[in-house]
Protein backbone atom coordinates (compact mmCIF):
# COMPACT_ATOMS: atom_id res chain seq x y z
CA UNK A 1 0.00 0.00 0.00
CA UNK A 2 1.35 3.21 -0.76
CA UNK A 3 1.92 5.80 1.60
CA UNK A 4 0.67 9.08 0.65
CA UNK A 5 1.42 11.23 3.81
CA UNK A 6 4.58 10.16 3.11
CA UNK A 7 4.99 11.52 -1.00
CA UNK A 8 3.32 13.88 -0.34
CA UNK A 9 4.19 15.98 2.63
CA UNK A 10 7.99 14.49 2.92
CA UNK A 11 9.21 13.28 -0.30
CA UNK A 12 7.90 14.96 -3.22
CA UNK A 13 8.23 18.37 -1.33
CA UNK A 14 12.28 17.67 -0.71
CA UNK A 15 12.56 16.76 -4.31
CA UNK A 16 11.09 19.40 -5.33
CA UNK A 17 13.54 21.93 -3.33
CA UNK A 18 16.38 19.91 -4.76
CA UNK A 19 14.79 19.93 -8.57
CA UNK A 20 14.89 23.46 -8.23
CA UNK A 21 18.69 23.93 -7.29
CA UNK A 22 19.72 21.05 -10.14
CA UNK A 23 17.59 23.53 -12.63
CA UNK A 24 19.57 26.32 -11.28
CA UNK A 25 22.77 24.51 -11.74
CA UNK A 26 22.42 22.74 -15.03
CA UNK A 27 20.90 25.20 -17.02
CA UNK A 28 23.59 28.14 -16.36
CA UNK A 29 26.71 25.65 -16.98
CA UNK A 30 24.79 24.71 -19.77
CA UNK A 31 24.65 28.15 -21.55
CA UNK A 32 27.95 29.46 -20.50
CA UNK A 33 29.29 26.07 -21.22
CA UNK A 34 28.33 25.94 -24.35
CA UNK A 35 29.68 29.95 -24.87
CA UNK A 36 33.56 28.58 -23.12
CA UNK A 37 33.14 25.28 -25.16
CA UNK A 38 33.05 27.70 -28.53
CA UNK A 39 35.56 30.18 -27.08
CA UNK A 40 37.89 27.38 -26.43
CA UNK A 41 37.67 25.47 -29.70
CA UNK A 42 38.40 28.51 -31.53
CA UNK A 43 41.53 29.10 -29.41
CA UNK A 44 41.90 25.03 -30.16
CA UNK A 45 41.62 25.17 -34.00
CA UNK A 46 42.91 28.74 -34.57
CA UNK A 47 44.57 29.86 -32.33
CA UNK A 48 48.63 30.60 -32.07
CA UNK A 49 50.62 27.58 -31.42
CA UNK A 50 51.19 28.47 -27.87
CA UNK A 51 46.88 28.86 -27.32
CA UNK A 52 46.48 26.20 -29.36
CA UNK A 53 48.84 24.24 -26.75
CA UNK A 54 47.44 25.59 -23.56
CA UNK A 55 43.75 24.94 -24.79
CA UNK A 56 44.76 21.51 -25.30
CA UNK A 57 46.27 20.94 -21.86
CA UNK A 58 43.14 22.18 -20.15
CA UNK A 59 41.07 20.01 -21.97
CA UNK A 60 42.99 16.82 -21.43
CA UNK A 61 43.38 17.98 -17.98
CA UNK A 62 39.58 18.48 -17.36
CA UNK A 63 38.52 15.49 -19.48
CA UNK A 64 41.11 12.76 -17.73
CA UNK A 65 40.31 14.17 -14.26
CA UNK A 66 36.81 13.12 -12.80
CA UNK A 67 34.67 15.54 -11.98
CA UNK A 68 33.87 14.04 -8.27
CA UNK A 69 37.63 15.21 -8.01
CA UNK A 70 37.71 17.95 -9.81
CA UNK A 71 34.36 19.46 -7.21
CA UNK A 72 36.29 18.36 -4.13
CA UNK A 73 39.69 20.23 -5.36
CA UNK A 74 36.94 23.41 -6.01
CA UNK A 75 35.07 23.40 -2.64
CA UNK A 76 38.20 21.91 -0.37
CA UNK A 77 41.42 22.08 -2.25
CA UNK A 78 41.20 26.36 -2.90
CA UNK A 79 40.55 27.57 0.21
CA UNK A 80 44.54 26.54 1.12
CA UNK A 81 45.16 29.04 -1.51
CA UNK A 82 42.96 31.85 -0.43
CA UNK A 83 40.12 30.99 -2.98
CA UNK A 84 36.42 30.26 -1.51
CA UNK A 85 33.20 28.86 -3.05
CA UNK A 86 30.01 28.54 -1.43
CA UNK A 87 28.81 24.96 -2.55
CA UNK A 88 26.42 26.42 -5.21
CA UNK A 89 29.37 28.56 -6.67
CA UNK A 90 31.43 25.27 -6.51
CA UNK A 91 29.39 23.40 -7.74
CA UNK A 92 28.83 25.47 -10.77
CA UNK A 93 32.27 26.94 -11.16
CA UNK A 94 33.24 22.94 -11.76
CA UNK A 95 30.16 22.08 -13.69
CA UNK A 96 30.85 24.73 -16.54
CA UNK A 97 34.52 24.45 -16.28
CA UNK A 98 34.30 20.35 -16.88
CA UNK A 99 31.29 20.55 -19.71
CA UNK A 100 33.32 23.69 -21.32
CA UNK A 101 36.19 21.39 -21.95
CA UNK A 102 33.68 18.09 -23.33
CA UNK A 103 31.83 20.70 -25.66
CA UNK A 104 35.06 22.29 -27.05
CA UNK A 105 36.41 18.79 -28.03
CA UNK A 106 32.73 18.73 -30.27
CA UNK A 107 33.02 22.58 -31.18
CA UNK A 108 37.12 22.44 -32.68
CA UNK A 109 35.93 19.27 -34.61
CA UNK A 110 33.21 20.87 -36.44
CA UNK A 111 35.28 24.11 -36.88
CA UNK A 112 37.93 21.98 -38.52
CA UNK A 113 35.02 20.55 -41.33
CA UNK A 114 34.20 23.83 -42.85
CA UNK A 115 35.57 23.58 -45.59
CA UNK A 116 38.88 26.10 -46.52
CA UNK A 117 37.23 27.39 -49.48
CA UNK A 118 35.20 29.91 -47.72
CA UNK A 119 37.84 31.20 -45.25
CA UNK A 120 40.13 31.66 -48.40
CA UNK A 121 36.51 33.38 -50.13
CA UNK A 122 36.16 35.20 -46.93
CA UNK A 123 39.32 36.85 -46.67
CA UNK A 124 39.31 37.35 -50.70
CA UNK A 125 36.78 39.67 -49.87
CA UNK A 126 38.27 41.93 -47.29
CA UNK A 127 37.57 40.01 -43.87
CA UNK A 128 40.39 39.44 -41.59
CA UNK A 129 41.11 36.32 -39.29
CA UNK A 130 38.57 36.98 -36.58
CA UNK A 131 36.50 38.21 -38.87
CA UNK A 132 36.03 35.51 -40.90
CA UNK A 133 35.76 33.22 -37.65
CA UNK A 134 33.37 35.02 -35.79
CA UNK A 135 30.79 35.24 -38.63
CA UNK A 136 31.50 32.30 -41.25
CA UNK A 137 32.96 29.80 -39.81
CA UNK A 138 31.65 29.30 -35.80
CA UNK A 139 27.56 30.23 -36.98
CA UNK A 140 28.40 26.89 -38.92
CA UNK A 141 30.58 25.08 -36.43
CA UNK A 142 27.80 25.53 -33.84
CA UNK A 143 25.06 24.28 -35.81
CA UNK A 144 27.00 21.31 -36.76
CA UNK A 145 28.14 20.68 -33.33
CA UNK A 146 24.93 21.01 -31.67
CA UNK A 147 24.11 17.45 -31.41
CA UNK A 148 26.83 16.47 -30.08
CA UNK A 149 26.56 19.27 -27.74
CA UNK A 150 23.20 18.31 -27.28
CA UNK A 151 24.08 14.92 -25.88
CA UNK A 152 26.66 16.91 -23.48
CA UNK A 153 23.74 18.77 -22.13
CA UNK A 154 22.31 15.43 -21.08
CA UNK A 155 25.15 13.89 -19.56
CA UNK A 156 25.05 17.19 -17.25
CA UNK A 157 21.90 16.66 -16.00
CA UNK A 158 22.64 13.64 -14.43
CA UNK A 159 26.23 14.24 -13.13
CA UNK A 160 24.77 17.29 -11.75
CA UNK A 161 23.68 14.65 -9.43
CA UNK A 162 27.33 15.01 -7.42
CA UNK A 163 26.95 18.42 -6.57
CA UNK A 164 25.91 17.00 -3.01
CA UNK A 165 29.35 15.89 -2.44
CA UNK A 166 30.20 19.54 -1.55
CA UNK A 167 26.91 20.24 0.22
CA UNK A 168 25.18 21.38 -2.22
CA UNK A 169 21.57 20.58 -1.78
CA UNK A 170 20.01 19.58 -5.13
CA UNK A 171 18.16 16.56 -6.08
CA UNK A 172 20.60 13.66 -5.17
CA UNK A 173 21.34 15.72 -2.13
CA UNK A 174 18.06 16.07 -0.72
CA UNK A 175 16.84 12.52 -1.40
CA UNK A 176 19.79 11.41 0.22
CA UNK A 177 18.43 13.29 3.64
CA UNK A 178 14.75 12.03 3.18
CA UNK A 179 16.38 8.56 2.57
CA UNK A 180 18.76 8.76 5.99
CA UNK A 181 15.82 9.83 7.73
CA UNK A 182 13.30 7.40 6.70
CA UNK A 183 15.27 4.57 5.62
CA UNK A 184 13.15 4.36 2.46
CA UNK A 185 15.80 4.17 0.26
CA UNK A 186 13.49 2.09 -2.62
CA UNK A 187 10.84 4.47 -2.90
CA UNK A 188 13.24 7.80 -2.42
CA UNK A 189 15.75 6.66 -5.25
CA UNK A 190 12.56 5.43 -7.79
CA UNK A 191 11.40 8.98 -7.34
CA UNK A 192 14.30 10.21 -7.82
CA UNK A 193 15.48 8.54 -10.85
CA UNK A 194 12.02 9.45 -12.61
CA UNK A 195 12.60 13.13 -11.87
CA UNK A 196 15.86 12.65 -13.06
CA UNK A 197 14.01 10.61 -16.36
CA UNK A 198 11.43 13.77 -16.16
CA UNK A 199 14.36 16.36 -17.19
CA UNK A 200 16.40 14.44 -19.19
CA UNK A 201 13.05 13.53 -21.93
CA UNK A 202 12.29 17.29 -21.63
CA UNK A 203 15.76 18.65 -22.71
CA UNK A 204 15.97 15.91 -25.15
CA UNK A 205 12.62 17.45 -26.66
CA UNK A 206 14.01 20.67 -26.62
CA UNK A 207 17.25 20.04 -28.18
CA UNK A 208 15.91 17.66 -31.15
CA UNK A 209 13.36 20.66 -31.48
CA UNK A 210 16.69 23.15 -31.76
CA UNK A 211 18.25 21.01 -34.25
CA UNK A 212 15.51 20.74 -36.11
CA UNK A 213 15.21 24.18 -36.36
CA UNK A 214 18.89 25.02 -36.88
CA UNK A 215 19.83 22.22 -38.92
CA UNK A 216 22.09 23.00 -42.57
CA UNK A 217 20.01 22.15 -44.99
CA UNK A 218 22.02 19.01 -47.28
CA UNK A 219 24.06 18.30 -44.16
CA UNK A 220 23.39 15.14 -42.30
CA UNK A 221 20.85 12.80 -42.72
CA UNK A 222 18.20 15.73 -43.31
Amino acid sequence: MIDTAFFSLELLPALNRGLLVSLALIIPASVIGFGGGIALGCARAFGPSWLRRLGNAYTALLRGVPLAVQLMMTYYALPKLGIYFEPYGAALTSFILCTSAYQSEYVRGALLSIRQGQIRAAQALGFTTFQTILWIVVPQAARRALPSCGNEIVYLIKYSSLAYLVTCMELMGEAKVVASDTFRFTEVFLAVGLYYLAMVTVASWILNRLEEHYRIPGFGNH
